[in-house]
């Protein structure tokens, strides 16, 4: 089984075949989050009870629901195993407020500048948007559009993960500025 892992304000927060079976041991491992997507999508289909499942097993505020997304047919549907497989989920307003019952954490929103607006009008909750990240000026961009209710994540252009076109230490001190004010 991988298990990805972010460490973050919130601590490490780990992914990646999480279920109802293995999540409680991932907590007691010392995880403060766990990250679940395809176990709420068996054979890519939304199951409302398995969300009620995991919430109450690890509570609502230990639970991120990873609903990263691709266009089908002009709309943003839940995707999982790298994109690859479409569910009959689609990201919208009624979608993200039913998912915030359960979880106090959404993340994994890949997009554009527009999602961005969206997401900073539809979520109740802490939400991550992931993925395209690519300049230290994305973090200014989607905070402004999203009207600072959605963060961002970095991936294959951070340095610490090989790429060259951000630097951790960048990143560091922009946050450091966004949260203190200096």
């Amino acid at each position: 089984m991988s298990k990805s892992s972010n460490y973050g304000s919130g601590g490490l927060q780990i992914g990646g075949g999480i279920t109802d079976k293995n999540a409680l041991s991932w907590l007691e491992y010392g995880a403060s989050k766990v990250i679940v997507t395809s176990f709420l999508f068996p054979g890519q289909k939304f199951s409302l009870s398995r969300l009620q499942t995991i919430s109450s097993l690890v509570g609502k505020g230990r639970l991120v629901i990873d609903i990263s997304c691709r266009r089908k047919d002009e709309r943003w549907m839940v995707a999982m195993n790298k994109w690859q497989d479409i569910t009959d989920t689609e990201v919208c307003q009624e979608t993200l407020d039913l998912l915030s019952d359960y979880c106090r954490c959404g993340g994994s929103l890949p997009g554009n500048r527009r999602r961005s607006r969206l997401l900073g009008k539809w979520v109740r909750i802490p939400t991550t948007y992931a993925g395209g990240a690519k300049d230290i000026s994305d973090l200014s961009t989607v905070q402004r559009l999203s009207d600072g209710r959605v963060d961002l994540t970095y991936g294959s252009a951070l340095d610490i993960f090989g790429g060259n076109l951000v630097k951790l230490r960048d990143l560091v001190e922009w946050n450091k500025t966004a949260l203190l004010g200096t």
